[in-house]
């Protein structure tokens, strides 16, 4: 097979951007380096697609919620991610949680069998002649990052992102915890509470304070944390009442012992579609493998607890989007290498795959000698390209999730209420004509994406 680009990550940017180019007939070359004899501090398997923190997607609501509209979006542009995500879903309310692991072999064979795509397991340690889509991530190997750091004329920004633990689902005290979704949202069963008084929340708390964490090495010292993803104790050195205000919020949650909200509360989501695993929602943490085991047996319910695996942390690389590359993703100073994914200063899951979705797009109009605008900025893909490629404090660049504080503000008067709906309306009113004008792929594959081939 000649190929036509070269994808270098083989995460959810990169897997999504070669499943585009694919599906328009482009033909692919994914290099991933796991798999290959490499292996990052992060990942655990060699599976395309592998979701290293956390299961979930986050929101499914796409009337009122911007990450929501971001799948919405993306389902109606094809995009592999999101029909792999909704194949292997597990409860979890309003929001989109996967079975990571059927998640990534779904990802993984889809990949795998697309006569456009070739996966190779190598480790690129130079930036690759064009065209090619650099989709490394936040664990870009050290050679390859100071190629893009010496292309790029100036050095990577960087900051740390922790991981959650996950528990075995039949070592949870059931007599102590309870399912419930917040204010009853789901079918009741989508999330496991673990009740703390006030004294045991103080004691938890002070724990997270004493705990011995993971030391940084010299290289990550000065390295700040993204302020969605922080660690459970360095949000507990904030304030004594912080955690009660953020992941352990008691608030909608009906102990039936008591028929009141506890003080606080630790809820853990089902993680795998059997459901035999569960993580402790919002507890990423940089503290030692044994003060994790210690303390989090001090919560009610988990004092049984067998972990799957415990938190972790480490650290993300991203460059300086808004002043390095143009509106359709490409470096300024060398045009045929775009970016695509975290390594762009996106944060989050979707919007990992989203900038990986329109980077695949943009290159396969590209080589197929079409134009392709950047989506209106009134959609939720529109958003946040603008935001990577147009933020107008470029030194100031920091990771975004989508959100509607990215979207252009809705004019006149409007009641607060109303607002996230007015977002979503105009944003599907401005997504229309745009999809119209998409030019027809020269040599589509056709192909169901919500299921794995049946060579998988």
């Amino acid at each position: 097979m000649t190929h036509q680009i070269h994808i270098v990550g083989g995460g959810l940017a990169g897997s999504e951007a070669a499943w585009q180019l694919a599906q328009a007939g482009i033909r692919v070359r994914l290099s991933e380096m796991r798999g290959g004899g490499d292996a990052t501090p992060a990942h655990h398997t060699d599976g395309l697609a592998e979701l290293v923190c956390s299961n979930s997607f986050r929101s499914d609501d796409a009337d009122s919620n911007a990450v929501g509209l971001l799948h919405q979006e993306m389902r109606t542009l094809g995009s592999l991610i999101m029909a792999q995500g909704d194949r292997h879903r597990v409860p979890a309310g309003s929001a989109l949680a996967v079975d990571r692991d059927g998640f990534s072999a779904g990802v993984t064979a889809m990949l795998e069998g697309h006569p456009n795509i070739t996966v190779v397991r190598e480790r690129i340690d130079t930036l690759p002649d064009g065209p090619v889509i650099i989709a490394t991530g936040p664990l870009t190997a050290a050679g390859l990052a100071e190629q893009i750091g010496a292309a790029t004329g100036s050095d990577a920004l960087a900051f740390f992102d922790a991981i959650a633990p996950i528990v075995h689902r039949d070592s949870i005290d059931m007599d102590t915890a309870w399912f419930q979704s917040r204010w009853n949202k789901g079918d009741g069963k989508d999330y496991i509470n673990c009740p703390l008084d006030k004294e045991q929340y103080l004691a938890f708390h002070q724990g997270l304070v004493d705990g011995e964490k993971t030391p940084f090495r010299d290289w990550e010292r000065d390295t700040p944390y993204f302020e969605g993803c922080m660690p459970i104790e360095v949000m507990a050195e904030r304030g004594v009442d912080t955690l009660r205000f953020g992941p352990m919020k008691p608030v909608g949650l009906d102990d039936p012992r008591t028929g009141r909200w506890p003080y606080a509360v630790v809820q853990l989501r089902q993680d795998n579609a059997a459901g035999t695993l569960w993580n402790i929602v919002g507890f990423q943490t940089k503290l030692k493998h044994a003060e994790q085991v210690r303390l989090f047996r001090t919560i009610p319910g988990l004092q049984n607890a067998e972990f799957a695996r415990l938190g972790g942390l480490h650290r993300n690389t991203f460059i300086r989007s808004p002043e390095l590359l143009d509106p359709t993703l490409r470096l300024k100073s060398r045009p045929d290498i775009r970016f695509a994914g975290q390594i762009t200063g996106c944060e989050g899951y979707i919007e990992s795959a989203a900038i990986g979705l329109i980077a695949g797009r943009f290159a396969a109009a590209e080589l197929l000698g079409h134009d392709l605008a950047p989506p209106p900025v009134e959609t939720a893909l529109g958003a946040l390209l603008t935001h990577i490629t147009g933020a107008a404090e470029a030194d100031t660049y920091q990771p975004m999730n989508v959100n509607f504080g990215l979207f252009p503000p809705i004019e006149g008067r409007t009641k607060k209420a109303d607002r996230k709906r007015m977002y979503t309306d105009r944003a599907r009113a401005a997504l229309s004509p745009w999809l119209s004008s998409l030019p027809t792929p020269a040599a589509a594959i056709p192909a169901d994406i919500s299921r794995e081939p049946a060579s998988a």
